[in-house]
């Protein structure tokens, strides 16, 4: 699941995660991701960005780890704010990993092959 409300980002992680051999589904902000989070369909992992309308990053995490069937997913959040207090807030809130824009698309696959391992 990819929950980003910029499009480009969007397509540019669509294609990213396709090309890896994943099927993408995305959520064009946080109140969409809110319902991802809420339905029955089944990820291996989330990719959700920090600063949304609907909902932030940090209120969907939130959803997640209260979720009984989402608690366990990994979730890696990406944002333009590379803040320190921002990194403490995502990991205290439970994300697994934590990366600022713009990204290294390897990088990026190898920290969520590198998650997905440990899990």
């Amino acid at each position: 699941l990819v929950v980003d409300d910029e499009p480009h980002i969007r397509r540019v992680l669509s294609t990213i995660l396709t090309n890896d051999g994943f099927d993408v589904v995305e959520a064009v902000d946080g109140a969409a991701g809110m319902e991802a989070v809420k339905s029955d369909a089944e990820y291996d992992f989330i990719l959700l960005d920090f600063m949304m309308p609907g909902a932030t990053g940090l209120e969907v995490l939130a959803k997640i780890r209260a979720s009984h069937h989402r608690a366990e997913t990994p979730v890696i959040i990406l944002t333009a704010k590379g803040q320190d207090t921002d990194r403490t807030a995502a990991l205290a809130g439970g994300a697994n990993d934590f990366l600022t824009k713009p990204f290294s698309p390897k990088e990026l696959v190898a920290r969520i092959h590198e998650i997905l391992d440990t899990n």
